[in-house]
Order: C-alpha cells, then structure tokens, then sequence
C-alpha cells in the first residue's frame, strides 16, 4: 500500500530531464536479444556458421546478460551507478561496431558476449538511478518506472520488428549499427542530467561470488540447452551437475557473507517474490512466442522480412501501453489478482496462435499476439516496480539486477525449450534430418515436400505454444494457492488470542 501522505510527491524538472537518458539504454539492451530473430537467414548465408555456432549467435548474447547483471547492480552501488552506465554506453557501442563488420562467425559471438557485458552494465544501473531521481513512493517514482518498463518491454518486442525493417534495406550488420546513435546520445546526456550516485558503506564485492554466480547460470542453462536438443547424455548431466554444485555453493556463501552479492532475504517478500516467478515464465512464454512466430511468419506464410517485421508492430504497441499502466493496476488490484489477470492475458493470447494454419492465419497471429502483450508488458512492469520498492535505496542496483536476470534467463530458456520441442516434433512427425528453412531449400521446389514441411513445423509450434501455456497456467495455480495459504494463515493467527 501506498501511503496516503507521499502518494502525491512529485518530482524535481532534474528527474523528468534525465529519465529519457535512462530509458535509452533499457530500449537497446532489450532489442538487441531479438534483433537477429529475422536476420538468422541472412547471417547465415554471409558467414555460413554451423547449426551450433548458430545457435551460439542467438543465445550468448542473453547469457552472459544474465551471468553479470547481479554483479553489475552490485558494482554500480558501489563505485557509481553512473559511472558503471557510462562504462557499459562505450562497451555497447564499441561491441556492436564490431558485430556489424564481423568477417566470420567466431567474431560475431565474441562481439555479442561483450555486447551482453555492456548490457549488464546498462540495464540494472539505469534502473537503479531512477530510485535516486524520484520521491521513493511517490506517484511520479511509479510512473517514471513504469515509462522504464515501457520501453524496456517495448524493446523486446520490437527488435524484431526494427530488424526486419533495417533488414530490407540494408546489410545484416545495420541491425547493430543502429546502437550507435543511441549509446552516442547516453554518453553525451548523462554527464549533465544525471547525478552520481553510490553506496560506499556496503563494503567490497566478494570475487568468488561473482564466479560462482557465473558457473552455477551457465553451465546449468547451457545443459538445459544441450538436452533439449540432444537428448540426455554424460556430457548434459555433468554440467548440470557442476552448475548444481556451483548454485548451492553460491547459497550457501551468500547466507554466511556480511554484504552478499545476493540478498537472499529478498525472496521472503511474497510480493517480490510472486512478481519474480510471474515475470520469469511470462518471459520465456513471450521469448519462446516471439521467436516461432518469426519463422512462421517468413518461412511458412511466405512474408517477405519487412512485412514480417511489420506484423511484430501490434504486440509491441499493446506491451508499451500495457507497461506504462501496469503499476497503476497493480495499486488498484492488489499484487496477486493483477499477477493473476496477465498471465490470464498472456495465456489467452497464446492459444489464441493454435486456430493458425499453413495457408491463412494472420488474423489469429495479431489478436493472440496483441493479447499476449497486453499480459507481458504488465507482467515486466511488476517485477521492474517490485525491484525499487522492495529494498532500502541502498541496494537498489543489486535488486534491479535480480529482477531483470530472471527476465534475462527466462527468455533465453523461452527460445531454448519451446524451440527445440518444436524442432523435435517437426523432426519426428515429418521425417525431416535439418530445420524447416534448410527442408525447403533442399525439397528444390517440390510442392509436395514444402507442404508437408510446413504442417510439420505448424504441428510442432502448436503443440510447444500449448506446453508453453500451461507452464504459464501452473505458474498461475500456484500464486492463487499461495495466496489462498498465506490469507488463512494470518486470518488464524488473528483468531488465535480469541
């Protein structure tokens, strides 16, 4: 709740100048994980990267996003969140020139780990210096973070949608240059509007932590991968294994650490909590969504890449305004019922995309899609909102952190996961050895083939789109019976004296 009496704070003309500085980077960080979702095609034809470089180029990029954004919120707190931002602006910008005139595959996934460096930088400082900026519970923190979310949110949806746009005109590496102008325009404003701001107090950052945070994310996300796609071999579990190991080391240090990198105390608000677990499935059902409808609107529907781009711009209008209102909900409906009511949207409009077929089906892609966003973009703003409020100023950069790593990892398992059980499914029920784009270049024009091969792959998106949406309906169960739990359990305790 709100209080009444700082419900109405407003906000200095200082803080209303710099929070397009720090919505910038929220929009470039977020469009960049999507960016190559049409440009793959054209990627591969210019480098020719094997599947599994391939497969490298689109996920590096979100994974070591999510290695450092805890490590990054923690640094910034500690030396200066403006500093770090600044930093993570040059990375940005220099990594994506280098990924724009990458003469080979192995140069472009370099330069998309040093772009995910740069984003972790980026991302949780950005956020945090909004809780120095506004009145912590004003209304006008609520809506500078919502506009935050907004265009974080927004990014994701429409970096495909720019992509493609960039795409029909220009060179696969235009997708990254577009970064430039914008890492351009942080550096040169930030000095002058933004303020710096650090907590000295906190103490050291502890290395071995920032390590085993890293060993316990990758190697566990990358088994996930491998299994998927593979199948469960020695190799899969025995990362999975080192990861285990590295998590529960990591755990078990952050609780005996005076200053952890992670404040596991966090994880008892049921609030944060809820909005964390909510976010974390509605971004691998959005990413898992976003990336199979890329290929089905190209490969199956036959869109050229600007009108596939241009099809992406509905879903990415309704995440925006969703976002800019999603606090204001939340104040209106509670945590739970707002939580309850977007993954109900989120769901909805996923199913939505089972009535799409081979030949027709763009209808049912724009409303399912633009449903679907309606839930996201409340979804991401919750949990952004969550992070600030939840935790002293103090420790905003590292709350940050953990609220957008757990976007970062869900969308990256989002592509993983309902990817490659499509793949599966379209390998298995069509007899097809490679991908659905690779099936009809070989099938060399046999209509028989290519319609066989795109059933398949519409067969396999339906049935992953259906996985998808009960992972988001379960997700949903279980915050109602918690919530359910936790209203008996205090109602009891305020009967006891009785």
């Amino acid at each position: 709740m709100t209080d009444p009496n700082t419900e109405k704070v407003g906000a200095p003309l200082r803080a209303w100048l710099g929070l397009p500085v720090l919505v910038l980077p929220a929009f470039l960080v977020a469009m960049d994980m999507p960016v190559l979702h049409l440009g793959m095609p054209n990627v591969e034809r210019a480098l020719h990267p094997s599947p599994t470089a391939a497969m490298w180029v689109i996920d590096i990029y979100g994974f070591s996003l999510a290695a450092l954004l805890v490590t990054m919120g923690n640094v910034g707190d500690r030396i200066g969140r403006r500093r770090i931002m600044m930093i993570g602006a040059g990375v940005f910008g220099a990594a994506s020139t280098l990924a724009a005139f990458a003469p080979n595959v192995g140069m472009l996934i370099a330069a998309r780990t040093l772009l995910g460096i740069g984003g972790a930088m980026l991302l949780p400082t950005s956020l945090a210096l909004i809780s120095d900026l506004f009145p912590r519970g004003g209304r006008a923190r609520s809506a500078a973070v919502g506009i935050w979310t907004a265009f974080f949110a927004s990014g994701g949806a429409a970096g495909s949608v720019i992509g493609g746009a960039l795409l029909h005109e220009f060179w696969w590496g235009s997708v990254f240059l577009i970064n430039l102008p914008v890492v351009l325009i942080v550096m040169a404003l930030a000095p002058f509007v933004l303020t710096e701001s650090r907590r000295t107090a906190l103490g050291p950052i502890d290395v071995l932590s920032v390590g085993l945070f890293a060993g316990a994310v990758l190697p566990l996300v990358y088994a996930i991968k491998h299994t998927a796609v593979d199948g469960l071999d020695r190799y899969s579990t025995g990362t999975a294994l080192a990861g285990l190991a590295a998590s529960v080391w990591f755990v078990h240090r952050q609780r005996r650490l005076a200053t952890p990198l992670l404040d596991l105390s966090l994880l008892r608000r049921p609030s944060f909590t809820m909005a964390l677990a909510a976010a974390s499935i509605g971004a691998l059902s959005w990413a898992g969504m976003t990336y199979l409808t890329c290929i089905y609107r190209q490969t199956v529907l036959g869109c050229d890449v600007l009108d596939a781009a241009l099809l992406g711009m509905p879903m990415a209008a309704a995440v925006f305004l969703s976002s800019v209102v999603g606090v204001r909900i939340g104040s209106r409906w509670g945590v739970t019922r707002t939580i309850l009511l977007a993954l109900g949207a989120a769901a909805a409009g996923n199913l939505l995309l089972v009535a799409t077929g081979v030949h027709a089906g763009l209808p049912w892609y724009v409303a399912g899609s633009t449903t679907a966003g309606l839930g996201y973009g409340v979804l991401f703003n919750f949990a952004s909102d969550a992070a600030v409020s939840a935790v002293p100023t103090s420790e905003t950069g590292a709350a940050a952190g953990i609220s957008e790593t757990s976007l970062e990892l869900g969308g990256g398992l989002g592509v993983c996961l309902i990817g490659s059980l499509t793949a599966t499914i379209f390998r298995s029920s069509g007899h097809f050895a490679g991908t659905l784009e690779e099936t009809i270049a070989g099938a060399r024009g046999d209509p028989a083939t290519i319609e066989s091969a795109r059933n398949a792959f519409v067969t396999g998106m339906h049935i992953a789109t259906v996985a998808s949406v009960g992972a988001v309906v379960i997700t949903a169960a279980a915050i109602w019976v918690m919530t359910v739990r936790a209203r008996r359990k205090n109602h009891n305790e305020v009967g006891d004296p009785e």
